[in-house]
């Protein structure tokens, strides 16, 4: 279909709402992957008809969902047969007649403020840029969020973000809505807020409406027909939900599908054998094993391109973890439960407070003869060694995939254990009882990277425990599990506990909560007032990241232009002098926050450029200390520019003027930007491989070549989750009509002003100053 034929399909849609989805003989068999995920399925959705899709996990959900979007092969690479159609046309052929908002509403921001995220779908289409704003400001006030248009998504709550995707979708006037479990994560109060919205929408606009969600009760009164999976992905049941659930209730709850009246499941029964040899010693049934007492836990981002913000996450909070006993944290999004969790097993390092853990857990307990023996004994757990910490706490992360550490599944389990020095022989028997229970044996010699999200949360539950930690801390660890394998989620905690260990959860799950034995119910803290006085703007943050990434290219023929180190001295010290003018920030305000720290920061990595630069011509050139020095310079004038400015250099702002000003096409300046975006992700993810290693006890602790092997297999880690980030952004943006964008319009402006002449001129000027140094200076 021509982009005019659908422009006329897609305003005929939008005037009636919403139109019947086809399904016909839909087979997905996804790459490496023996068997399909769906086989030959047929289904029908009528105008407007509102449709809730189950299924035990691993039944294909997900997958229609992305095949009615049209999208099965933007993330994903098989073999996908049979058609789908909207309203008469493949998905992609109208864009923007299918909205999808993703289960992690986080992995689809495509854009560093809300509104500008919301305008996305509206670029794509070639709206106006003058017709954006009132039809953003109207998707946003649809779904509730009332906070400015360039406030980050960063800030925004989990209930928040779900909002957030929806207007994204809405945006576009959608004549379909697909929703992937879009409360999964949220607390009951927040999640009902959100089921709240979206009927009132859909109600509103006539949609279509698929809902996947593992939980069907808060669903019943917002749709009128239930689709149902089984494990082989074929249709099962289908009709009026209540009809359905009278029926077919009892069958579908053994499946693992949670039928609303049938009683939650009790936890699978799992007698682990003995803690091997080398694990953490016991505290008596009862008795404190970690406290935490008046902690304040602060988080600091910062976007490129502006300014850093600090949010309170924890603020005087209390929590004793006892052995024997499991304590489950509650509260609504937002409200620093994870935080808490972190500081009382040592992972992030409180701001104020204390942590203390029972004596016999701490390092160096037995046998401490000297005051630094004490010291060592006494100091918090964020403070311990990686082995010492791996001994005593286990962490099950939200995003299980950073927890991933072996080449297969059953050497995940095993990486701990052995890290520690424990019999490979018992730890082994351990580790098959685990993952036995937990429904992942057949799956023991498979790549880890490749299990479903569900499997992936199993797989660190039980990579957690293999070792008999004393302390088990678990961040929603049942979220995405269907009946069945929450029931083998719950077991393994039951199992911790009844070993000893204390066990803290933070939930949503009111299955987890009643089976605790202590709850703790968190709120979100005040925040501190924004300060009055705004911050001063550095003059390089004046000028547009056009002017300032032409600057940073000036530099490039200075490798050909400079020929000792007396003429790259005399140039790093012109760019030193000019960096430093460029950091000035004059005129009324607050000071901006660590400038020159930033920069250094930035040039830290490079550091080991330039030695390795220095080291090679010096062995190369006759260990010349001249050459060495003179190839070393031309490395630093090449990297200082570009560590002074790439702070100052605001992707979403650089992608407006390399499309507005320079015309380049707008499908790679778009996709170089939304990587940009991502590396502001990066520094977090980086943190959370690190933790997650540490926690493992498989950090290097200490010695430079074993911090710089590991540095390179966390830079392989970095990359692997920055390929999933990568292409659930891509699933993201092609959901809102990016893959058939051919012509493409820009919500924001590309002006160039005084300031971005100046930036270009100290440009030319290093390069003035390294021709004259040429000329002056043998």
């Amino acid at each position: 279909m021509t982009a005019r034929a659908g422009d006329v399909a897609l305003g005929a849609a939008r005037s009636t709402g919403g139109v019947e989805v086809r399904v016909r003989d839909l087979t997905w068999r996804p790459f490496g992957r023996s068997r399909p995920v769906l086989d030959g399925l047929d289904l029908t959705l009528g105008p407007g008809e509102r449709v809730l899709l189950a299924g035990p996990s691993g039944s294909g959900k997900s997958t229609l969902l992305r095949a009615v979007a049209g999208l099965l092969l933007t993330a994903d690479s098989g073999d996908l047969s049979g058609a789908v159609t909207v309203g008469g046309h493949a998905p992609q052929d109208v864009p923007g007649s299918v909205g999808l908002v993703l289960q992690d509403p986080g992995a689809g921001v495509v854009a560093s403020s809300i509104g500008r995220d919301v305008a996305f779908g509206l670029e794509n289409v070639s709206m106006p840029p003058g017709e954006m704003p009132p039809r953003v400001e109207a998707a946003l006030r649809e779904v509730g969020l009332t906070m400015s248009a360039d406030s980050s998504p960063a800030t925004l709550s989990g209930g928040e973000s779900q909002r957030l995707a929806l207007a994204g979708a809405l945006a576009m006037e959608p004549s379909v809505l697909l929703l992937d479990e879009p409360t999964a994560m949220l607390d009951a109060a927040t999640a009902g807020d959100v089921r709240a919205v979206v009927s009132d929408v859909v109600a509103r606009r006539g949609l279509t409406l698929v809902v996947v969600e593992h939980r069907l009760e808060g669903w019943l009164d917002h749709v009128d027909r239930l689709v149902v999976l089984d494990a082989a992905g074929s249709v099962v049941a289908d009709g009026e939900p209540r009809r359905v659930l009278r029926e077919h209730g009892r069958s579908l709850a053994d499946q693992g599908i949670w039928v609303p009246g049938v009683p939650d499941p009790d936890p699978l029964p799992l007698v682990l054998d003995r803690a091997p040899e080398g694990a953490a010693g016991r505290v008596p049934a009862g008795g404190v094993v970690a406290a935490a007492s008046g902690v304040r836990v602060e988080h600091v981002s910062r976007r490129l391109g502006g300014s850093s913000r600090t949010t309170v996450a924890v603020d005087g909070a209390d929590l004793e973890a006892r052995a024997g006993r499991t304590v489950a944290l509650v509260g609504p999004s937002g409200a620093g439960k994870s935080s808490l969790m972190g500081a009382l097993g040592g992972l992030v390092q409180p701001s104020r407070g204390t942590v203390d853990v029972a004596p016999p857990l701490t390092p160096a307990e037995s046998g401490a003869t000297s005051d630094a023996a004490a010291r060592t004994r006494l100091a918090p757990p964020h403070a311990w060694s990686s082995s010492d910490l791996a001994r005593v706490v286990a962490w099950v992360p939200q995003r299980a995939a950073t927890a991933l550490l072996g080449r297969t599944v059953r050497e995940d389990v095993l990486t701990t254990p052995l890290a520690l020095g424990q019999d490979p022989e018992v730890s082994g028997v351990r580790a098959d009882a685990l993952l036995g229970s937990l429904g992942l044996a057949h799956l023991a010699d498979a790549d880890p990277r490749q299990l479903s999200g569900g499997e992936q949360r199993r797989l660190a539950m039980a990579s957690a425990v293999a070792h008999g930690p004393a302390l088990v801390l678990a961040d929603e660890p049942t979220v995405g599990q269907d009946r069945l394998t929450w029931a083998a989620v719950s077991g393994v905690l039951a199992a911790a506990r009844a070993e000893g260990a204390a066990v803290v959860v933070t939930t949503h799950d009111p299955g987890v909560v009643d089976d605790a034995d202590h709850v703790v119910r968190l709120d979100a803290p005040p925040q501190p007032a924004p300060d009055p006085e705004p911050e001063r703007r550095p003059l390089v943050a004046r000028a547009g990241p056009l002017s300032l990434l032409a600057a940073a290219l000036c530099v490039l023929p200075l490798p050909a232009l400079l020929d000792t180190w007396r003429q790259g001295l005399a140039v790093l010290i012109v760019e030193v002098l000019l960096g430093l003018v460029g950091l000035l920030a004059p005129g009324p305000g607050r000071a901006p926050h660590a400038r020159l720290r930033g920069v250094l920061a930035r040039l830290a990595p490079a550091a080991v450029a330039v030695v390795g630069v220095a080291w090679s011509a010096w062995l190369l050139g006759g260990r010349d200390v001249e050459v060495a020095a003179g190839a070393a310079l031309r490395v630093l004038c090449l990297l200082v520019p570009s560590a002074v400015v790439v702070g100052f250099i605001d992707p979403e702002g650089l992608g407006d003027h390399l499309a507005q000003r320079l015309r380049l096409p707008a499908r790679p300046v778009v996709a170089a930007t939304a990587a940009l975006q991502r590396l502001q992700s990066f520094d977090a993810l980086w943190g959370e491989l690190m933790t997650t290693r540490r926690v493992r006890g498989v950090r290097a602790d200490r010695g430079p070549v074993a911090r710089g092997r590991e540095a390179v297999v966390v830079t392989g880690g970095l990359l692997v989750g920055a390929l999933g980030q990568a292409s659930a952004l891509a699933l993201a943006m092609d959901a809102r009509g990016f893959a058939e964008a051919r012509r493409r319009t820009w919500a924001g402006p590309a002006p160039w002003r005084r300031p971005d002449t100046l930036a270009l001129g100290a440009g030319i000027l290093v390069i003035a100053a390294a021709a004259t140094a040429r000329l002056l200076l043998p």
